[in-house]
């Protein structure tokens, strides 16, 4: 479990193909202090597990579905991320709940520099637009950050600059990947709504009227 606020930005040192999957080395320093092998670890949203560490560089390996799912396809040599360390219950919990399950990837379609802020507008596929609330929480790219306005297959977040300014979204253009996460709680209650709509006998109706 993550909390969206970055750590650090990591950058990639090698990439290597086992087919469909990858093995990734990310240079870092900060995330080092007290990561070791086995650890969960956010990488621009997505939790991996740390499978080797040196003395500044961690190694994770990212299987066929998370490729899939990700846009971890695109990353190459060079390339930064965001890091996060996974939660402590004993700090703050400073963005929201993030679990570094990618729902989905979306597209960035605008970026508008205000006067102090930035507005980024990202496409993504409908069929997840149930998921997201005006002013609710949403982890870009593992950044957790507030929905601004939604509209039919897009929405916008206000970006604060110090935000900007220690995350990697200041290295994306028009037409950059990023990695979605919705809000994990409207996905439970998705979830429990179905289950009791596709039951053939509501939970409660088994304690109603039975003989005792």
């Amino acid at each position: 479990m993550f909390t969206g606020i970055i750590e650090e930005i990591g950058i990639i040192k090698n990439i290597a193909n086992y087919g469909n999957a990858r093995k990734l080395e990310i240079i870092s320093q900060k995330i080092l202090l007290d990561s070791k092998i086995d650890d969960s670890i956010s990488i621009d949203g997505v939790c991996q597990t740390i499978v080797d560490i040196k003395k500044n560089s961690f190694t994770v390996e990212a299987v066929e579905e998370t490729i899939l799912k990700t846009n971890f396809n695109n990353l190459r040599n060079n390339d930064k991320v965001n890091l996060e360390r996974s939660l402590k219950l004993d700090t703050r919990l400073g963005g929201h709940l993030v679990q570094g399950h990618i729902d989905c990837t979306g597209k960035i379609t605008s970026i508008i520099k205000q006067s102090l802020g930035i507005l980024m507008t990202i496409e993504f596929p409908i069929y997840y637009k149930k998921y997201i609330v005006e002013h609710g929480s949403i982890a870009i790219n593992g950044i957790s950050l507030t929905v601004a306005r939604i509209s039919n297959s897009s929405f916008t977040v206000s970006i604060i600059p110090h935000t900007w300014n220690n995350t990697t979204l200041k290295y994306k253009g028009l037409g950059s990947i990023v990695n979605l996460e919705f809000d994990l709680l409207a996905k439970y209650v998705e979830n429990m709504i179905n289950f009791n709509k596709n039951s053939d006998n509501n939970f409660l109706s088994k304690f109603i009227d039975q003989p005792y």
